[in-house]
């Protein structure tokens, strides 16, 4: 490169530069303004949405191919969890190896993974966890799925299973249901 092109090239470098920095600017401003106007909103996950990716990684079974049902009873309730397609024979094996753990998590007070999807907050966990000893759990396989029975007289615990059933059906959403 000869003398005098390399100065009209060092030349150019800050005008580029600086024309670079004014159109980010101006891309920004716009964004600002769009932000602020509530025109542009960038997409915020929903709280199903959440639960369902953090359900995926402790339930071992497709949330998309079952469906979590809720029965609350005058003594507490019935959890099912049932495949969608009856003939799916590893997705309900899934589910029965799932939930009889859990039924026996839940015997002992553990409630963590239930805590760990739907958040340490969630209604009724703390009492369910401290009165573990006042609840009978019981698993049943089904043929389509599995089913965990939660009975107690302690009509304080009766509330509680109520409230985390009602956290489960609405965090759940569509992958969830009541009987």
């Amino acid at each position: 490169m000869n003398p005098i092109d390399a100065s009209l090239n060092a030349s150019r470098r800050p005008v580029l530069l600086i024309t670079l920095g004014v159109a980010l600017l101006a891309v920004l401003i716009t964004l600002g303004v769009l932000y602020t106007t509530g025109l542009f909103t960038p997409a915020v996950p929903t709280r199903q949405a959440m639960v369902h990716t953090t359900g995926s990684q402790v339930m071992p079974f497709d949330l998309t191919k079952t469906t979590h049902i809720f029965d609350m009873t005058d003594t507490g309730g019935v959890q099912r969890v049932v495949v969608k397609n009856p003939t799916d024979a590893d997705e309900i094996a899934l589910v029965q190896q799932h939930l009889q753990h859990e039924a026996m998590q839940f015997r002992a007070g553990n409630f963590t993974d239930p805590a760990s999807i739907h958040g340490v907050e969630m209604p009724g966990l703390r009492d369910l966890a401290a009165g573990a000893a006042r609840v009978t759990v019981d698993y049943i396989a089904l043929p389509n799925g599995a089913q965990i029975t939660y009975t107690t007289q302690d009509a304080h615990l009766v509330t509680a299973i109520h409230q985390w059933f009602g956290a489960q059906l609405s965090d759940h959403g569509h992958d969830a249901m009541s009987q």
